[in-house]
């Protein structure tokens, strides 16, 4: 049974370095602008192999740290030949240990066991311990990068290619929706001894209990797996494993505009087809294992050349990845929820080790609605409707609307932007007041907005003007 408990007054999450912290919220607001992820998915029934849907899913796509489903997928298959164990020790390298967050943080020179690392890469997504596990199996990143895009090839993946082991930023690293199944289904089908580490929820790393990205997990009958994934070029990547009795999916979404929006898309897409898949069972693998005694050989021949096409759109030098993206965006909706005096229930609470965030750095106004703006939920696809009160310069979607006010009442909504047109003046005298309305959790809300301005800068300046008299708003588009 849920138990709802008191908000702490110091909240774990923050314990992390401050400089890190600023570092992701001044890197946040430059997101929504950032962001030009194209979104892409597919649902494959694991038993037959047949596509049951698919969307862009032969685009090239920024893989993020759905990478490290193949990282894993070399260290099962070096288990599963006895060439390592799950309490062989994996060393960081200075290089290893430099990588940037979201990480474990062990400090050069000291190790761990593989069976943590393997722990550390599927709940917290940890790039120091991919960068570990990679210079243990293949020497250094960059060959064991070939290896990887060699093992993609022998799978059948013919649209991938990897340059690093966790997902990081690199414009040649690239894949597709259907590549991903492809791994997906290659990962169950061929290490089911190790396939329910991608179920885990949690694991207790010394004093820490990291919680697992994958939300789904516990929330979606039949998941259990298999990996999120996130940078500010890819957008929000999600690849399930779905079983319900005989009937197997996965399914893959890539480019999602938020955390919330792709597990949204993702929990569709599974209610949709996983009672179309077949319920009769496999026929045998569909996904050929291949020897990987070749594997160097064939990684020098299957690379592609240098001038390989790459997505649209380029990854950024500096990133931030799912968890941090995460983690901030539930720090501000339990922040805001605890503001109101509500109680908040445990699981909320677990995803922080236990403890719920303190409110401290979101003390600026700004940095909040920056974080807010960049990682806004939008309203579920089929349940978008537009609610005009005024017209005349509300552009439809298009420009840009600054938010004042969110209410489960239209006419409460209505109300506000009535009183906030009044109190405004000047600010909104040239903006068109409309509702927008969204669902969560069954209840439908309307989002009161002001709509018409040109420019991000005229929306945050009419922002600016209305904060003065203390009156709270975001710009969004």
């Amino acid at each position: 049974m849920r138990q709802a408990f008191a908000l702490p007054s110091k909240w774990a999450f923050f314990g992390r370095p401050a400089a890190l912290l600023l570092a992701i919220v001044l890197s946040l607001s430059f997101a929504a602008e950032a962001v030009a992820a194209k979104y892409a998915a597919i649902v494959v029934d694991a038993n037959t192999g047949k596509v049951l849907h698919s969307s862009s899913a032969d685009s090239r796509r920024y893989p993020a740290s759905l990478t490290k489903m193949m990282t894993l997928y070399l260290t099962f298959e070096a288990l599963q030949r006895g060439k390592i164990k799950t309490t062989s020790q994996v060393r960081f390298s200075q290089h290893a240990a430099s990588q940037p967050p979201t990480k474990l943080g062990v400090k050069a020179g000291g190790s761990i066991s593989v069976e943590t690392a393997i722990y550390a890469l599927i709940t917290r997504s940890a790039n120091d311990a991919s960068s570990a596990l990679a210079e243990l199996l293949g020497g250094s990143e960059a060959d064991f990068a070939k290896m990887m895009t060699a093992k993609a090839r022998s799978l059948g993946m013919k649209s991938t290619v990897f340059r690093n082991p966790h997902g990081l930023p690199n414009t040649g690293q690239f894949t597709t929706a259907r590549d991903m199944a492809t791994l997906g289904i290659a990962l169950r089908e061929h290490f089911p001894q190790y396939y329910d580490y991608f179920s885990t929820r949690s694991f207790k790393y010394g004093k820490q209990r990291i919680a697992n990205h994958n939300r789904l997990l516990g929330r979606i009958e039949g998941v259990d797996g298999i990996k999120t994934g996130y940078t500010r070029a890819s957008g929000f990547n999600l690849v399930s494993s779905v079983v319900d009795g005989n009937r197997k999916i996965v399914a893959v979404v890539l480019g999602g505009e938020s955390g919330r929006s792709r597990d949204n898309r993702m929990a569709e897409l599974i209610k949709t087809y996983l009672p179309k898949a077949s319920g009769r069972g496999g026929g045998g693998d569909l996904i050929a294992k291949t020897d990987p005694k070749t594997l160097k050989d064939m990684a020098v021949a299957m690379l592609p050349k240098s001038d390989a096409p790459t997505p649209d759109e380029r990854p950024d030098a500096f990133d931030v990845s799912e968890g941090d993206a995460n983690d901030v965006a539930d720090a501000i909706e339990e922040y805001k929820i605890a503001s109101a005096g509500v109680a908040i229930e445990a699981p909320a609470a677990e995803r922080f080790g236990g403890d719920v965030p303190t409110p401290k750095l979101l003390a600026r106004q700004e940095r909040v609605e920056a974080i807010e703006q960049a990682y806004a939920d939008p309203a579920p696809r089929p349940k978008v409707a537009v609610d005009p009160i005024s017209t005349a310069s509300t552009r439809g979607g298009s420009g840009w609307s600054i938010q004042v006010a969110s209410s489960p009442s239209e006419s409460e909504a209505r109300k506000a932007l009535e009183s906030i047109a009044q109190k405004a003046g000047a600010a909104v005298a040239s903006a068109s007041a409309y509702t927008v309305t969204f669902e969560k959790d069954g209840t439908l809300y309307y989002r009161a907005r002001f709509g018409g301005f040109e420019t991000k800068t005229a929306a945050w300046s009419a922002c600016g003007a209305l904060k003065k008299k203390k009156i709270a708003c975001y710009a969004t588009q």
